[in-house]
């Protein structure tokens, strides 16, 4: 069993003690945070996977801080924990995917705030093929799409001369719950694919046309582990953890990139804000020669008003600045200093 497993199981034990704590409307706190938890001792969060080995490693830390405050977080997918911050049933929520505009309206004066920076791989499970097989966006789109189903098909092999590739056929693992990941994956491919923009589109929880679908970051790695064939996306510290195959992906200078810690610091380079002022680092322009395309920030997502506020302040102070940041490298590459700069602002807004 991998060793993040067991964030699985503090989501669920998170989820049902958040449902009973919650009338199950939306934002139905006026201005509250962490319902079911008042000390002030506490903070409970919810959501994305991708976040959670990071956020894992600040739980121990913080622990032993002056603050003496506890974390608890659910890695319970992006979907969930933004429902959870949106019904208050916690004090924090994390997504990889911006708020939707009636995800905001929803959330009721909720700022998303970057507080980590990382990259999803492609990692594929495959017998008989290499470590680090090349692919494009487009091909990605094709094999997600059901248009190439087996690993000798001509695109793949014109992409990786040389490579013995078997006949295998291609199962596509998904995730099916609501999560950032998913959006990160169908956002990229919406940039690169006509095709797959016009039938799917960028989402938290798309309609795959092909595949298998599996719950959270460590179900789709263990139905990849489990089925030879099969291709899957997750945050690249599930890749390590695993010692699992990922692919080079073509970025829009031509140049085949794995997501190290250089490329996707070199994606963030790159970045473009969204007129909500949350950061599209996947498919950066071609000048961003070095860029790793599936990159992307991870948002904590908090109430602006809280009775939490000063708890909250210092722990988010705490993840976005050096020490927290520290924890990151290599998986989750430490925060550009202009993106620190401004989540201090961000930060500096929420009140009690």
């Amino acid at each position: 069993m991998r060793k993040w497993t067991w964030l699985a199981g503090v989501g669920v034990v998170l989820a049902l003690t958040a449902a009973c704590g919650s009338s199950g409307g939306s934002g139905s706190s006026s201005g509250g945070s962490g319902s079911n938890v008042s000390s002030s001792k506490v903070l409970v969060g919810a959501g994305s996977t991708f976040v959670a080995p990071l956020v894992q490693s600040w739980e121990a830390d913080y622990a032993k801080s002056p603050a003496a405050v506890t974390i608890t977080y659910g890695a319970i997918g992006s979907g969930g924990g933004i429902d959870q911050i949106t019904g208050r049933t916690v004090d924090f929520g994390a997504s990889d995917a911006p708020l939707t505009p009636d995800q905001a309206t929803a959330c009721k004066d909720c700022v998303q705030i970057p507080w980590a920076l990382g990259a999803t791989a492609i990692d594929y499970n495959v017998k008989g093929a290499p470590d680090h097989l090349k692919l494009t966006g487009e091909v990605l789109a094709d094999i997600f799409l059901g248009n190439i189903t087996s690993w000798d098909d001509a695109k793949i092999k014109a992409l990786n001369p040389g490579v013995n590739l078997p006949s295998t056929h291609i199962t596509p693992i998904y995730r099916s719950d609501g999560s950032g990941t998913s959006f990160v994956l169908t956002d990229y491919l919406s940039s690169v694919s006509s095709d797959w923009a016009s039938k799917v589109g960028a989402s938290t929880q798309p309609t795959f046309p092909t595949g298998t679908g599996a719950e959270h970051s460590s179900g789709v790695i263990a139905s990849m582990q489990s089925t030879d064939g099969a291709i899957t996306y997750a945050e690249t510290s599930y890749t390590a953890a695993d010692a699992l195959h990922s692919a080079e992906l073509a970025n829009a200078a031509g140049n085949y990139e794995l997501p190290t810690e250089k490329a996707v610091l070199a994606a963030a380079a790159a970045g473009t804000t969204r007129p909500d002022g949350t950061i599209k680092l996947v498919d950066p322009p071609a000048s961003a020669a070095d860029a790793y395309p599936l990159s992307s920030y991870t948002y904590v997502i908090v109430p602006k008003t809280t009775p939490k506020a000063a708890t909250i302040k210092a722990f988010l102070t705490y993840a976005v600045g050096p020490k927290g940041q520290a924890f990151g490298p290599p998986s989750y590459p430490a925060l550009p200093a202009g993106v620190a700069s401004s989540d201090q602002k961000l930060i500096a807004e929420i009140h009690s």
